[in-house]
């Protein structure tokens, strides 16, 4: 399953939102990707997390694969977008 969403102010909603989004992603058993551009990113990595860079505005796209890959997007959709 795959979503592109645009990140809200996710610096101003979440206390750490890097951190937050990657404890948010392990919840899950999918493997869980974020995208922008030619950026490809696990979404349970804190460093690749970290790297990536994400910011108020982008574009990115949240692709999820497993048995629960909906729900999983669904949540980092709903954190992203506040």
């Amino acid at each position: 399953m795959t979503q592109i969403v645009e990140v809200a102010d996710i610096e101003h909603t979440h206390n750490n939102p890097v951190a937050e989004l990657v404890q948010t992603a392990c919840r899950f058993d999918s493997h869980i990707t974020i995208q922008s551009e030619q950026k490809y990113i696990n979404a349970k990595s804190l460093m690749g997390m970290m790297a990536f860079g994400l910011k108020k505005g982008m574009q990115v796209k949240i692709s999820a694969d497993g048995e629960d890959e909906v729900q999983a997007v669904d949540t980092i959709k709903k954190f992203l977008t506040c």
